[in-house]
């Protein structure tokens, strides 16, 4: 048995969470995992999973930061886990340092945060999963009356220009909103946990996801429409975020974009 729900965040939250997902399996699973624009927030409440790239299981309670390279996740059996996937800039709003998380995911219990500790163990002690997100929306909403509003908006106008245009230059980000290019980087590296430039090539690779998920598999049409330079350098960067060729990838697995599609 496996089953795969994907939860809307409230309107109080729908600024700073895409959207939550409660897996619950009690086969084995072996699924290829890409990089995909969002930390996330991630609690297991039997068995965690298995990184076979990093030969270790995933904590309990992980936080997951922006990643630059493919992983493979299996589970043998027992799993139930709830997955909180942020937008791009939200962590800083939520007091977690996603800058230092940068292609890892640690154990949320390490940074000695009381708060966030409580919270795991209520999710951890939920009836349901379902009562396990809504103990983490309120324990979220709780955290909103926090301090970087102004720079979650800014970071938030660069983010529409480069997903709205994947060929946005950081310069032009940083125009913008009205910071420097030095001073910019360092804001959007603070709040997405990711260097601009680094940041838009993850935005390429998932806007390349979302033409072939739709049906298109005219590679040089995808590398043209998904900012990248010419074909090669699309086929180039797909094999590094995926670890295949796009003709490869399109038959090993059913391609789906996390970034550019609405699961809810």
């Amino acid at each position: 048995m496996c089953g795969l729900s994907i939860f809307r965040p409230c309107r109080s939250l729908d600024a700073y969470i895409r959207y939550y997902w409660i897996l619950r399996s009690r086969e084995e699973l072996s699924t290829l995992t890409f990089p995909v624009g969002c930390p996330q927030l991630i609690f297991h409440r039997n068995r965690s999973l298995y990184i076979s790239e990093l030969r270790t299981h995933q904590p309990q309670f992980a936080i997951s930061g922006q990643v630059n390279f493919p992983a493979t996740l299996q589970s043998t059996d027992d799993t139930e886990m709830i997955v909180v996937v942020l937008k791009p800039h939200a962590a800083t709003l939520f007091d977690i340092p996603i800058s230092a998380f940068y292609n890892h995911e640690i154990d949320g219990f390490d940074l000695g945060d009381s708060d966030l500790n409580d919270l795991a163990r209520r999710v951890f002690d939920a009836g349901c999963a379902e009562d396990g997100i809504r103990i983490i929306e309120q324990w979220l909403i709780s955290r909103l009356n926090e301090k970087r509003i102004y720079d979650f908006t800014r970071i938030g106008v660069s983010l529409s220009m480069l997903f709205s245009d994947c060929k946005t230059t950081v310069r032009d980000m940083a125009y913008a909103t009205c910071l420097g290019k030095r001073q910019f980087e360092r804001v959007f590296f603070n709040s997405v946990g990711m260097k601009p430039k680094e940041y838009a090539r993850i935005v390429r690779f998932q806007k390349s996801l979302w033409f072939m998920q739709t049906g298109n598999h005219d590679y040089m049409d995808i590398a043209f429409n998904s900012g990248y330079s010419d074909q090669s350098h699309f086929i180039r960067e797909c094999r590094e975020y995926s670890g295949l060729t796009p003709s490869k990838l399109i038959v090993t697995q059913p391609i789906y974009s996390d970034l550019f599609s609405s699961p809810v």
